[in-house]
């Protein structure tokens, strides 16, 4: 029994390092894990699931269920900012079908990390994927960066607009956000339809596949 036990938990992290490393998170390249030695251990001090599951990619809802208010949802990530830091403020507070998203940045208006929001529960957690794993400073990855950035705000931008003209012809980057280690990026044919980021060490792409439809700011 003991060594089923034990078969069976192994196979629990296996599968648990899968769902991390290939896909769970949705629409990334390759070598997400690790970039070398500018990474290492670091996590801010909130869990990897942060409470929202699976980043509410198994979301269950009653069919009369009706989203939290906004002002509610705002106050609730504004909550979780401060206790991470306590000069830290939303921006571009944006509303998804499937969750509430904000960028949090310090005093200066400096970028710091992406949150979101259940927008039935209300569970608020860090934003997965990008944020999760290639924030330098606010991330499982983070840690002391020991290569220069290669990658400006501008030639992540260009490197966005070459992967959309595959991915959604026709539409372009709208909106900027600088984080440690990557960039965010708002993107569009019209208005906004997703949201993308770029690693600042590799050029990276990794589409924010997690928000479903987008609502308005």
């Amino acid at each position: 029994m003991k060594r089923y036990g034990l078969t069976l938990g192994v196979l629990a992290l296996a599968l648990l390092g899968l769902a991390l490393t290939q896909g769970m998170m949705g629409g990334f390249g390759p070598g997400m894990m690790g970039y070398g030695p500018q990474y290492g251990p670091g996590m801010m001090g909130y869990g990897m699931m942060g409470g929202h599951g699976m980043m509410g990619m198994m979301a269950v809802y009653p069919p009369e269920a009706q989203p939290i208010p906004q002002k509610e949802a705002k106050a609730r990530m504004e909550a979780y900012a401060k206790r991470i830091y306590p000069g830290a403020r939303l921006k571009d507070f944006m509303v998804f079908s499937q969750n509430y998203y904000a960028q949090v940045v310090d005093e200066k208006g400096q970028g710091l990390f992406e949150l979101i929001a259940d927008r039935y529960t209300g569970v608020v957690s860090p934003e997965p994927g990008p944020n999760m794993m290639w924030n330098t400073r606010y991330s499982m990855m983070g840690g002391p960066v020991q290569t220069p950035v290669r990658f400006s705000v501008e030639e992540a931008r260009k490197l966005a607009e070459t992967f959309l003209k595959g991915y959604l012809p026709g539409a372009r980057v709208l909106e900027a956000g600088a984080f440690p280690g990557y960039y965010t990026f708002d993107f569009g044919r019209k208005e906004v339809e997703g949201m993308l980021s770029v690693n600042a060490y590799t050029g990276e792409v990794w589409v924010h596949t997690w928000h479903g439809f987008f609502l308005g700011e």
